[in-house]
């Protein structure tokens, strides 16, 4: 039976004089597809975030199944999951902590190890076509890898209403057709799945309906025989803009000589090496399956990372300039632009206007000994390189975070525009853009191209190369395996990036030659042996980068709890354990709107059996922390540098009677083995709690629960105990 399961009504939220939806309407139905899609700004993220409870509207009628959520709390127990545009995972967590994140509660886990163990990892081999240990720490992961991670997480909740925010953006072709996969068997299932993308060709493959935003206002709704690319722009863009893209050529060679030159490159020590030649007015797509050494390559040029062997040159006046690192290739006008804006990209704590013209200060600043900014000079470079993008955006001196991703994206690549450079580097610029944004985005390559510049552009979506690029090489195996010139044949490259001769079959393509499979002959010289496994290169190891103080709030973050002295995953301090009752530092930023009052706990869920505990260990409980606070101090339990108006509960050292212990902080003392503790703050939509002064956990989490709007968490380790329990 086909019943709404989602009913959105002249909804309408603001934040201060941004209007991000404006009245918007939209129904979803139990086993569809049903998709959001619009322009960068338009209240995609916005409308996903109102479903779920993460935002409350300013008006307007939110129905799920026939109710409201008000908090994310509630929208979980109403079996929504939601899978947001920003890859939120824990690096320094392995993977099995990740995908459970969220998911215990203070009183233990509904789940053992085991079973959580067993549910991961056939669920994660189903997703990714391979077998992920699942004790691997996420921050070794690359980028795709982390997306699945907050895929599964969200389908590990068993959802009735699963909400995908731009959740292919990190995946390749490959990828993407086994997400679909996915969806389809929820869809059979009777799961509504809401999918806000900006890839245009992948939600008429896969949607049955489709709301259209524009400006924050719903601006269509198109049946499943009405979702075009065609149709689609116009709602977006306008007929007019839909229009630019026809009848555009690719980029040409303006002229014999190059501009970069890789020889002899190896971007792994056990793949075949590359030579690659860049000319003036050229824009080379790079495509590949994730892993499969594109993103090494682009990063190599770049001067990001090193080559493990090989040369990469920059001609200029018939001399050649060695690309070493980062500063080489600065030196040598190369930019830069990254698809993982929040790792790689953006400076949080900063402005649009500083995170725009940030590389640029030094040349536009005032002279004398003070070099200080001349922002007479910089703003109308800011309004000229953010104009050609079409930001949205408010005031230029808001944060960075104000933006919608998209946005954020388009500051990141007028930035690179705005330092001038001879050779562009992308690595999947368009991921997050919508496709007004993208055609604007190939105006201004061609453009830039055509002034005697080139540009390397990586994406996984080959649509993006058909009308712009000179050429196409396809990676496989750390190396170029083909390479492809206009006119394109999209089903030819795909065969490429799957090894296959181009005219096979595609994975789960019917018909064909009866070629599927087969193989196709590589470009590169030497036949190697890479570290694979099951048909996958192996991960390699990424050091972590290192730990830092955590920023200022900004106006839009994600809600964060971290200790300064206690890095998530590692050890607690010894003096902040055992027999110490010194409580330590904890700081959270990212504070959810509507927020009146904090409450914590510290538990630990693996207490010996032996216990015949049916609930987690509390070792710190407090609540009525004031709305203001934004830090606990080292020490604060039980003393005078608690928050006025906070209340500490009795510690579960009460409840077993172990002397020295009563009212605040107990800090970990782990009788058998190594302990997990769970630091947990909660944003509540109230100033008070009503609970008793010997309240334990169990009343603490009934309280706490129903008037929850967001919690953060972290995970940190202690023990075997150097000293046993005092009785």
């Amino acid at each position: 039976m086909v019943y709404p399961t989602v009913e959105i009504s002249s909804v309408r939220k603001t934040f201060g004089p941004t209007v991000a939806l404006g009245g918007c309407n939209l129904r979803a139905y139990a086993g569809e597809v049903h998709a959001i899609v619009g322009g960068n700004g338009s209240g995609k993220s916005t409308l996903a975030k109102v479903i779920s409870g993460v935002l409350i509207p300013d008006s307007g009628q939110v129905s799920i199944l026939g109710k409201s959520a008000t908090s994310p709390y509630e929208a979980r127990a109403l079996g929504i999951s939601n899978v947001f545009q920003e890859v939120l995972v824990a690096d320094e967590c392995s993977v099995l902590d990740n995908l459970y994140l969220g998911a215990d509660t203070p009183f233990g886990s509904a789940l053992s190890q085991e079973e959580k163990q067993r549910r991961g990892s056939a669920l994660m081999r189903e997703l990714l076509d391979f077998d992920l240990d699942l004790s691997t720490l996420v921050g070794e992961l690359p980028l795709s890898i982390k997306q699945w991670i907050t895929i599964a997480r969200a389908l590990l909740a068993d959802p009735k209403v699963l909400i995908l925010d731009e959740s292919s953006a990190a995946l390749d072709f490959d990828s993407t057709e086994r997400l679909f996969q996915k969806m389809r068997q929820l869809k059979k299932a009777g799961v509504s799945i809401l999918i806000v993308t900006h890839r245009i060709a992948e939600l008429v493959r896969i949607a049955d309906r489709a709301t259209v935003l524009r400006d924050g206002i719903d601006v269509g709704s198109l049946g499943k025989e009405e979702i075009t690319e065609q149709r689609i722009l116009e709602l977006i863009a306008g007929t007019e803009r839909s229009r630019t893209q026809q009848g555009q050529s690719v980029a040409q060679r303006l002229a014999p000589n190059p501009v970069l030159r890789m020889t002899e490159g190896r971007v792994w020590s056990a793949a075949a090496p590359i030579d690659f030649t860049l000319y003036p007015g050229e824009v080379i797509g790079v495509t590949g399956l994730d892993g499969q050494g594109q993103a090494d390559f682009v990063r190599c040029l770049a001067g990001i990372q090193p080559l493990v062997s090989g040369r990469i040159a920059v001609i200029r006046d018939k001399t050649a300039n060695d690309i070493t690192d980062l500063h080489s290739a600065r030196e040598n006008s190369i930019s830069y632009v990254s698809g993982d804006r929040k790792k790689e990209g953006i400076l949080p704590n900063l402005s649009i206007f500083e995170n725009l013209l940030m590389p640029v200060y030094r040349e536009y600043r005032l002279a004398g000994i003070l070099n200080l900014i001349n922002r007479t000079k910089l703003s109308p470079v800011f309004e000229w390189e953010s104009g050609k993008l079409a930001v949205k955006m408010g005031d230029r001196d808001n944060l960075i975070t104000s933006l919608s991703g998209g946005n954020q994206q388009k500051v990141l690549i007028a930035r690179a525009f705005a330092e001038k450079p001879a050779v562009l580097v992308l690595n999947d610029p368009a991921r997050g853009i919508d496709i007004g944004a993208k055609l604007d985005l190939y105006r201004n390559l061609r453009d830039f191209a055509s002034r005697g510049n080139a540009v390397v552009f990586l994406s996984s979506e080959i649509e993006e190369f058909l009308n712009l690029c000179s050429r196409v090489e396809v990676f496989r195996n750390g190396s170029i395996s083909s390479q492809f010139e206009p006119p394109y044949d999209s089903h030819a490259i795909l065969n490429a990036m799957f090894g296959r001769r181009a005219s096979a079959r595609l994975p789960g393509e019917a018909g064909g030659d009866g070629e599927e499979g087969a193989a196709l002959a590589p470009m590169a010289a030497a036949t190697v042996r890479l570290p694979f496994e099951q048909g996958r290169p192996m991960p390699r190891p990424v050091p972590l980068s290192p730990r830092q103080d955590p920023p200022r709030e900004a106006a839009v973050m994600a809600f964060k709890l971290q200790a300064p002295d206690i890095a998530p995953g590692q050890i607690i301090p010894g003096r902040f354990a055992e027999e110490n009752k010194r409580s330590p530092r904890l700081v959270w930023s990212g504070v959810p709107e509507g927020t009146r009052s904090f409450a914590l706990a510290i538990t630990d869920p693996d207490l010996p059996e032996a216990f015949k505990f049916p609930r987690a260990f509390a070792h710190w409980l407090v609540h009525d922390i004031p709305a203001g606070v934004r830090e606990l101090p080292e020490g604060a339990s039980g003393g005078a540098l608690m928050p006025k108006g906070a209340v500490e509960l009795n510690s579960d050292y009460v409840t077993f009677g172990i002397p020295g212990f009563g009212r605040g902080y107990g800090g970990p003392w782990p009788p058998d083995r190594q302990h997990r503790y769970v630091f947990t703050l909660y944003a509540l939509k109230t100033e008070r709690l009503a609970i008793a002064p010997d309240a334990d956990l169990t009343a603490f989490a009934a309280a706490v629960m129903p008037v929850a709007i967001d919690m953060a968490s972290f995970v940190a380790l202690y023990g075997p105990a150097k000293k046993p329990l005092p009785h």
